[in-house]
Parts: structure tokens; C-alpha cells; sequence
């Protein structure tokens, strides 16, 4: 097929390089405006834009796609190369972007979207996060056609994906990157043959975008919930707390299954309950039925790299008995 595609990170260049491997004519690419990025903020291009130089193929960066906004200009001149570019479906993968009714309308097999969930659960902008903060264990890969709604439109095809104990955001992302290329790849084989399965009304969940200041860890929540926000947070923002001025990121953890003796009812959320090369680094968690350990394996400190618990004992003296505060410096 002769495709627009319209994406901008990684998880979307996975699918391009899947199509463009397939054999499949990509006419133009969509993707974000280059943005400021790393300590001295250049401006740096979307890893679909990179892989789309890489292989010459036309790009376009609006800034947005409503003609009725202050970019009605630049959403007009978008609307004309759309018209103009031959392409039978446009292909859509975490662009960042909403594509209005006049967009959706132009591709002849309309428009198709990658979705990293097993739809109707997790619709929105941050659906590997969600799935694993909320303690799901499958997840996988929606491949939609689009309508006007946040991510309603009917279903062309759909492939579940295990989410292990340990998996992390990156570790997740990259398989369901993998599995989307693949899918978007067997849908378009068949396309002109499938007929779209209507979303179920049931079972709706919506994963918002993540904001920074979640990131840090409230330790009044129980133990397994804060190790799986950990895991969700991870790489993007991070999990941060705070031991007196010091600010610390949280990479790895985990609830231990029984309450050491040193956690009494009687001792705060976020005191430090052991911090040396026998226990590791036990911080207490919860309150009252819900009173839990958290065991921190993977930390760091500012502009350090990250460290195992037993390495960065030796640099930072954690005393037992003061507290890790995640929204409040002390």
C-alpha cells in the first residue's frame, strides 16, 4: 500500500521501520516539531523523523492539525499536502496530535491506529504506564480504525501481552512496540477484507497522561502499590523521594511478603526501618490494616549514576529511624 504515517516516538518508529521493511510505500510521514531536549536543550528531531531522514522519505512537522485554531495557516497548508500526497490509509502511532473529522475523512481506508492496550481498557495517552501501576497483568496491542472519540473507534485486529512482575514501562514498551509493528503489518495484509468489531461499552478505563509531580511516592500508601508505581515510573519521570535535602530517584523495589519485627504499628510511613548490607534498605509503608514494607534495590542520587541499595549505603548514610518523604523536604 502507499501509506501516510503519522508518529513520534520510539514506539512509533518500531512500527515504521516494520512497514517500510514490509514493503510497503510510506509517502509521507507526520510527526511532531522538533523539541529541546538533554542539559543544554537543543532541539532535537522525533525518533520517526530521524528514521524517516534515514530513509528519505518526506516529512511534514505541523504544529497542529485544527483550522480553526491561531495555527490555522500551518493546519491549512498540512490539510493541502494531505490532499495531495497519494496514499490509500494513513497509518497512526502515538503521534500527539489530534486528527480531526476533516483529516480522518481524507485517507481512502481511512485512518489506523496502533493502540498499546487491550481496548476498551486503558484508552488515552498513557496506556503502559496505567496498565502497570493498576497491578494488571495482560495487556497488548489494539489495532483500531479511528473516529472522533479518545481512542473509541472500532477494532480491526487485537494481540495480548503477558505483563510480568518485574516488567518496568521501557521493558513493556519495547515488546508492545515489537508486537504493534507486527500487527499494523498482518491488519494491512487483510484490510481490505476486515470488517471492523465495534468496541465493548463495558470494561472502559482511561490512562491520563502521567504529570511529574506523581512521581513522587506518597509512603502512606501500602508497599505493593508503591512498587508498582516504581515500576511504572520507570524511566519516565522516575519515582522521588526525598531524605533531608537530598533527593533521590527510585528505580527498583519491591513489597516485602511479611512485616519485619522492627515494624510496629507504632512506627511512622517513610522511616527508614534498615539501611545496611544484611536487610538492604526497608522503609515502612502504610498505615494501620494496611502497614507494609518496601525493600529499595535500585537508587540514585543526583548527578550520580544508579546504584544497587548495598552500593549506595556506602556513599549515603540512611540512619534508621529518620524518613524518606516523597512530597515534603525536611
Amino acid at each position: 500500500m502507499k501509506i501516510i504515517f503519522a508518529g513520534t516516538p520510539e514506539f512509533a518508529a518500531t512500527a515504521l521501520a516494520a512497514l517500510h521493511n514490509a514493503g510497503h510505500e510510506i509517502t509521507l510521514v507526520l510527526t511532531q516539531p522538533d523539541r529541546p531536549a538533554g542539559r543544554g536543550m537543543r532541539l532535537q528531531a522525533s525518533a520517526v523523523k530521524q528514521l524517516a531522514l534515514d530513509h528519505a522519505i518526506p516529512i511534514a512537522q505541523p504544529v497542529s492539525l485544527r483550522r480553526d485554531g491561531k495555527h490555522a495557516a500551518e493546519a491549512l497548508a498540512a490539510h493541502e499536502l494531505l490532499l495531495s500526497t497519494p496514499h490509500d490509509v494513513m497509518v497512526v502511532a502515538a503521534y500527539g496530535l489530534i486528527l480531526p473529522a476533516s483529516v480522518l475523512a481524507i485517507p481512502p481506508l481511512g485512518c489506523i491506529n496502533i493502540h498499546a492496550s487491550l481496548l476498551p481498557r486503558w484508552r488515552g495517552a498513557a496506556p503502559i504506564h496505567r496498565a502497570i501501576e493498576a497491578g494488571d497483568t495482560l495487556t497488548g496491542i489494539t489495532i483500531m480504525q479511528m473516529d472522533q472519540g479518545l481512542d473509541t473507534g472500532p477494532m480491526l485486529a487485537m494481540r495480548p501481552c503477558e505483563i510480568s512482575l518485574t516488567d518496568t514501562t521501557g521493558t513493556l514498551h519495547d515488546r508492545l512496540a515489537a508486537l504493534g509493528g507486527t500487527l499494523i503489518v498482518e491488519t494491512l495484509a487483510k484490510l481490505r477484507h476486515t470488517t471492523p468489531t465495534p468496541q465493548p461499552e463495558a470494561g472502559v478505563t482511561y490512562a491520563e497522561k502521567i504529570r511529574k509531580e506523581e512521581a513522587h511516592l506518597d509512603f502512606n500508601l501500602p508497599a505493593d502499590v508503591l512498587a508498582r508505581r516504581i515500576r511504572a515510573f520507570n524511566p519516565f519521570p522516575g519515582a522521588v523521594t526525598h531524605f533531608g535535602e537530598t533527593t533521590i530517584k527510585i528505580w527498583e523495589a519491591r513489597a516485602l511478603p511479611d512485616i519485619p519485627a522492627e515494624c510496629s504499628t507504632a512506627v511512622a510511613a517513610g522511616c527508614v526501618l534498615a539501611a545496611d548490607a544484611h536487610r538492604g534498605i526497608l522503609i515502612a509503608c502504610g498505615e494501620g490494616a494496611t502497614r507494609s514494607v518496601l525493600r529499595v534495590t535500585l537508587l540514585q542520587k543526583p548527578g550520580a549514576r544508579r546504584m544497587s541499595d548495598l552500593d549506595f549505603i556506602k556513599g549515603v548514610t540512611l540512619e534508621v529511624g529518620r524518613f524518606l518523604l516523597g512530597r515534603v523536604l525536611i
